[in-house]
C-alpha cells in the first residue's frame, strides 16, 4: 500500500490522501478537498483515482468530489446515513465493509460517530495497519462535536473502537493540529515529557513533509486517551470542583472535550 499525504496549504489545514495500489496503480482518494493537488498528485506518479471516499459530510472534506469525479469517473463512498448530507454517493458504508482498491489493499470501514453522527474511518490492514480517521482523532487530539456531533458519541468511539486498535497503526488525520493539540496536553498534563519533546520536534515542521504518528505514540502525548493520568484527573479538579472523588473515564474525557472547546 501506497499512502500519499497531499497538504492543501489552506486555512483550514487539510490533508488529503490518496491510498494506492502498488500493483495495479488504483487509488482511492480520501476527502480530496484540494482537487488540483490530488489529481497533479495522481498524474506525476501515473495512478488512477477510480474512488473517492469522503469520511464525514463537511464542505471541507466533500468540496473537491465534483471536480474529482468529473475528471476521473470515480465512484464516491461514504457512511450509509450520509447521503442526504452528500451528493451523488454511490456506496453507503457500513460498520465492518471491506473496500478493496486494486487488488493488493483492503480498507475496513468503521462507524465512527462523534464529529458528527455519520462519519467514517477506513483502516488498512497491512503489515503496518494505518487508519484515516477524518476529524476523529488527530494527532495528539480529537474532534469537536460542534456541527451535527456529540461528545459522548465521541468518547464511545475512542474507547471502544480507537483505544483498541494496534498499537502499531499509522494515523492520518483530517488536519493538521498537532502543535495546538500538544499545548493543550502540555496545559493540562504539565508532566508529560513526551508530549513536550514531541512538541519541540514538530514545532517547526513542513506539513508537506508531516510526521505520522501511530496508536502507541498518541496514547502518550494526546490527552484524550490519558484518562487516567493522576496530573490529568488533578488539574480537572482546578477547574471542575464538583468533580468525583474518583471519576470515570467518560467524565474525564468530556471534561476534557469541554475545555478543548474554548482552547
Amino acid at each position: 500500500m501506497i499512502v500519499e499525504q497531499i497538504w492543501t496549504k489552506n486555512a483550514w489545514r487539510n490533508f488529503n490522501y490518496l491510498i494506492v495500489c502498488p500493483q495495479t496503480g488504483e487509488a482511492l482518494a480520501v476527502d480530496p478537498l484540494d482537487h488540483q493537488r490530488c489529481l497533479g498528485a495522481a498524474k506525476e506518479h501515473g495512478w488512477e483515482i477510480t474512488q473517492v471516499l469522503n469520511t464525514h459530510e463537511h464542505g471541507d472534506h466533500t468540496g473537491g468530489n465534483a471536480k474529482v469525479i468529473a475528471a476521473t469517473g470515480a465512484k464516491l463512498l461514504a457512511h450509509h446515513e450520509a447521503g442526504d448530507k452528500i451528493p451523488g454517493v454511490d456506496v453507503g458504508l457500513r460498520a465492518g465493509d471491506v473496500v478493496k482498491v486494486g487488488n493488493s489493499v483492503e480498507l475496513e470501514a468503521l462507524d465512527t460517530p462523534g464529529h458528527t453522527m455519520s462519519h467514517v474511518c477506513v483502516l488498512a490492514h497491512a503489515d503496518v495497519p494505518g487508519l484515516f480517521c477524518g476529524d476523529t482523532l488527530f494527532n495528539a487530539g480529537a474532534g469537536n462535536c460542534h456541527n451535527g456531533g456529540h461528545p459522548e458519541e465521541l468518547y464511545m468511539t475512542f474507547a471502544r473502537q480507537l483505544a483498541n486498535l494496534p498499537d502499531t497503526t499509522n494515523i492520518y488525520p483530517g488536519h493538521d493540529y498537532i502543535v495546538n493539540n500538544l499545548n493543550f496536553t502540555l496545559d493540562r498534563e504539565p508532566d508529560n515529557q513526551a508530549a513536550r519533546s514531541l512538541l519541540e520536534a514538530v514545532k517547526q515542521q513542513d506539513p508537506d513533509r508531516a510526521l505520522v504518528t501511530n496508536l502507541a505514540l498518541e496514547k502518550e502525548v494526546n490527552t484524550f486517551f490519558r484518562l487516567h493520568s493522576p496530573t490529568v484527573i488533578a488539574k480537572l479538579r482546578q477547574v471542575f470542583a464538583d468533580l468525583p472523588d474518583e471519576p470515570d473515564e467518560k467524565t474525564i474525557f468530556l471534561k476534557l472535550r469541554e475545555l478543548r472547546n474554548q482552547w
